[in-house]
């Protein structure tokens, strides 16, 4: 399984760093995702990072503002999330890949399928 941390209450351009780390996988090895869902609105995908050349993928509006890592020294993926804007309040999860990972990942669903409770990120003044 995984779990989220980092969530919380953020005012316009502060930041954020959400963690996801494994338990009983390692993470290492696999593609990993980070989704957001919104009040009202569909699951979508932010982010993701590649287990083989530790490609990466973002999703138009967070390009220049969220920067996923790996931490391999405690075996997790981290989101680091600068200039947050109220559009980016959601539901934040992060995805383990079905699949060892290859050179590149995507940033839609059918790829993952270990996810995360999620953690809540809340923007607002």
């Amino acid at each position: 399984q995984v779990v989220e941390s980092g969530g919380g209450l953020v005012q316009p351009g502060g930041s954020l760093k959400l963690s996801c780390t494994g338990f009983g996988v390692t993470l290492d090895y696999y593609d990993i995702g980070w989704f957001r869902q919104a009040p009202g609105k569909e699951r979508e995908g932010v982010s993701c990072i590649s287990a083989a050349e530790h490609n990466t993928f973002y999703r138009d509006s967070v390009k220049g503002r969220f920067n996923i890592a790996r931490d391999y020294k405690n075996g997790s993926v981290y989101l680091q999330m600068n200039n947050l804007r109220p559009e980016d309040t959601a539901i934040y999860y992060c995805a383990v890949s079905k699949h060892i990972g290859g050179r590149y990942c995507a940033i839609v669903e059918s790829p993952y399928d270990t996810w995360g409770q999620g953690t809540q990120v809340t923007v607002s003044s």
